[in-house]
């Protein structure tokens, strides 16, 4: 199966909740010399967004569904421009036996008063980059490039980066083709329940720490 023929699938299992039956079960495929690959989400301070619904597609064609995910963070050091050290927060859910191929996510903006859908094409190098051990940590083990991590802005700006587990500056990653989309050009994430309850106005129905964080300040409130 092509890359390009796999967003369908994707659509199809965000829909439907089944499995293409070319795609494998994860015990097929083995796995990463490190174990399993994470990824996570975050948005920048006081610009809160909850990522609702994943799904991926790794480059062994494993197709997993995530409807639980880990919390969206908030990172109090990324102000006005997204920061090379942020780190993952701690993963319990997100975790695949390989690095994706394409990915679909659903996310809600409290910021933007927006449910949006990201489609991400990754390029195969990015299993290389993740394949090669980076070193060692501090206690001395074998250092990887293990997790993905998600940058997610108002405007519906999604960055990603690689995480390296001896510590350091993240690793920008650039796809072959992100995506995102709103309003009535959503597709899969039409279907999926929002977290926020958007009955409020723009700006006085945010919670007060984010009207303090934003005044007088212009939106989007950084450089994303």
């Amino acid at each position: 199966m092509k890359l390009k023929a796999l967003f369908p699938l994707l659509m199809l299992v965000m829909v439907s909740g089944c499995r293409a039956g070319e795609a494998q079960t994860p015990e097929d495929t083995g796995e990463m010399p490190y174990g399993k690959v994470g990824f996570a989400f975050f948005t920048p301070q006081a610009l809160p967004a909850v990522v609702t619904k994943a799904l991926i597609i790794d480059n062994e064609k494993v197709v997993s569904t995530f409807r639980t995910l880990d919390s969206t963070q908030s990172d109090p050091d990324v102000v006005g421009t997204w920061n090379s050290r942020t780190d993952d927060g701690g993963i319990q859910f997100n975790k695949v036996r390989h690095p994706p191929a394409q990915m679909l996510f659903c996310w809600d903006s409290v910021i933007d008063k927006k449910t949006y859908e990201t489609r991400i094409t990754f390029s195969p190098a990015l299993r290389e980059k993740m394949s090669v051990p980076t070193g060692r940590d501090r206690r001395g083990n074998t250092a990887w490039y293990k997790t993905l991590l998600f940058g997610l802005a108002p405007e519906g700006k999604v960055r990603i980066w690689l995480q390296n587990s001896a510590g350091g500056d993240n690793l920008p990653v650039e796809p072959v083709k992100i995506i995102t989309l709103s309003g009535d050009k959503l597709d899969a994430c039409k279907f999926v329940p929002s977290r926020i309850d958007f009955n409020y106005s723009i700006p006085d129905g945010y919670d007060q720490d984010i009207k303090d964080f934003i005044k007088g300040k212009a939106y989007p409130y950084g450089s994303w």
